[in-house]
């Protein structure tokens, strides 16, 4: 029964595809023809082949389900769903775009900040004691020049030898002044004789005029005349004085005790008197006790030296010894230049085991609670404003402090003022650092560090054992 349904609606349907001889006229009807015998073959055999076709269908098809159609709520909630969901989506990626516009503008920002690095002062303990580097000098050093000129015929003194006040240093052989003596002699005897002529004529004048002899006038002139011979006769005298003061310096002699510690002449060489451009130094003598030891104690020690206390000298070629001596005087002022008090220290010197011109450290028992921390040495900044260090405050920008420098360690330098054991300090500082500039605050790198600078532990107070013992 199925298939011949199926047949029936198959053949309607090629009858619909069909075109009707009867509702459409074919051209050859127009033009008076009629249908012809193939043309009706051919039909007669498409349906013969539908029909076997329908034979071989299979018998039994299914019908499909039957699906309801989908109510209209449901439909408007999916499609809500799904708006929903664009609108998160939209959101999302909106948010991302705003995230990372801003993450990008802070790192902009932050890299336009520089960074620096930095670490924290090492205290040190107040001292006790005083240690500062003194020049040693000579109590009393003076140049020996002649003081007339000739030919050297002897030096009787060489470098090293211990000579004392007024003993012959060397002999001058000085032929013109010889002469000068020898003439200036001669013209004092002339003067004398006139000198006694004249006292003769103004005793005989002065005779006369008791007489009215001779006019008042004529016996002025003669005693005139015997006042200038005995000016003249004093003249004469200091000349020769002079000259024999000259014949004097012909021997030079030591001016007081002590140690000759150079010699510049030889026998034979001519020698010009004075100490100017042609005259030449003849010996250089030096008083070795006691000696006098210079040093410059900073400005925060100042008040604890005292005129009169003790102190200790020593000196690296004699380990572990000692020399005491005192504190003779100080210059009662602070250089500017330096922001030190000059001091000099005399220490007795009988056995002439200490040098001039040597190099000590002197020991000053201060007993003083001076704070002092130890920065690198590469943290300090140079400028007209005197030794600065730049130091990162809690709202991480730059304060350049002025400091005052202690001793100098080589790697490290003795802070006594400016700066303490919690500030940050910035090493390596750019030269364009400027106070109150923003700055990102980082550890250093190794290579940042100062030779011998310990890297920094994250507190302030610490302080390795090479920094400890870098002044000793």
């Amino acid at each position: 029964m199925t298939a011949e349904n199926d047949f029936k609606s198959m053949t309607a349907q090629t009858q619909r595809s069909q075109p009707n001889p009867e509702a459409q006229p074919s051209p050859n009807r127009e033009q008076g023809e009629e249908r012809t015998p193939g043309a009706q073959a051919q039909r007669d055999a498409e349906i013969e082949q539908i029909q076997q076709h329908s034979r071989h269908q299979r018998v039994g098809i299914q019908k499909p389900p039957d699906v309801p159609p989908a109510p209209p709520r449901k439909a408007l909630m999916f499609v809500g769903v799904f708006l929903l969901l664009l609108l998160i989506a939209g959101g999302i990626t909106l948010w991302d775009h705003v995230t990372h516009s801003r993450a990008l503008a802070k790192e902009t920002e932050r890299e336009t900040v520089p960074t620096v690095a930095v670490v924290y002062p090492q205290s040190e303990k107040p001292d006790e004691e005083l240690v500062l580097p003194g020049s040693l000098q000579a109590y009393e050093e003076s140049p020996i020049y002649a003081r007339t000129s000739g030919y050297l015929v002897r030096w009787y003194k060489d470098i090293g030898s211990k000579v004392a006040k007024g003993e012959l240093l060397a002999k001058i052989d000085a032929p013109e002044v010889d002469q000068e003596l020898n003439q200036m002699r001669a013209a004092r005897q002339q003067t004398l004789a006139q000198m006694e002529l004249a006292k003769i004529s103004a005793d005989r004048w002065e005779n006369l005029r008791k007489s009215d002899s001779v006019s008042a006038q004529e016996a002025d002139q003669q005693a005139s005349g015997y006042k200038q011979a005995q000016a003249n006769l004093a003249a004469a005298d200091a000349n020769v004085r002079r000259l024999e003061q000259l014949e004097g310096f012909k021997d030079v002699y030591a001016p007081f005790s002590g140690v000759l510690t150079r010699r510049n002449v030889d026998p034979g060489a001519l020698i010009n008197a004075g100490a100017g451009v042609a005259g030449r130094e003849l010996f250089d003598i030096a008083r070795v006790d006691p000696l006098r030891v210079f040093t410059s104690v900073p400005q925060a020690y100042a008040p604890s030296i005292r005129v009169g206390s003790q102190t200790v000298v020593t000196l690296q070629e004699f380990p572990g010894q000692k020399f005491v001596g005192k504190v003779a005087r100080t210059a009662e002022a602070i250089d500017p230049a330096t922001r030190t008090l000059l001091t000099e220290v005399d220490v007795p010197n009988k056995d002439g085991r200490l040098l001039p011109g040597s190099f000590g450290e002197v020991h000053f028992a201060v007993g003083t609670n001076v704070n002092k921390v130890t920065v690198p040495v590469n943290a300090m900044l140079f400028r007209a404003q005197g030794p600065q260090v730049a130091v990162v405050g809690s709202d991480n920008k730059v304060q350049l402090r002025r400091i005052s420098i202690g001793r100098d360690y080589g790697t490290t330098l003795e802070i006594l003022g400016g700066v303490s054991a919690t500030d940050r300090i910035v090493i390596n500082p750019a030269d364009s650092l400027e106070d109150g500039q923003p700055v990102n605050a980082v550890q250093p790198t190794q290579n940042q560090q100062t030779p011998g600078q310990p890297a920094p532990q994250g507190r302030p107070g610490q302080k390795s054992n090479q920094q400890k013992g870098g002044g000793q």
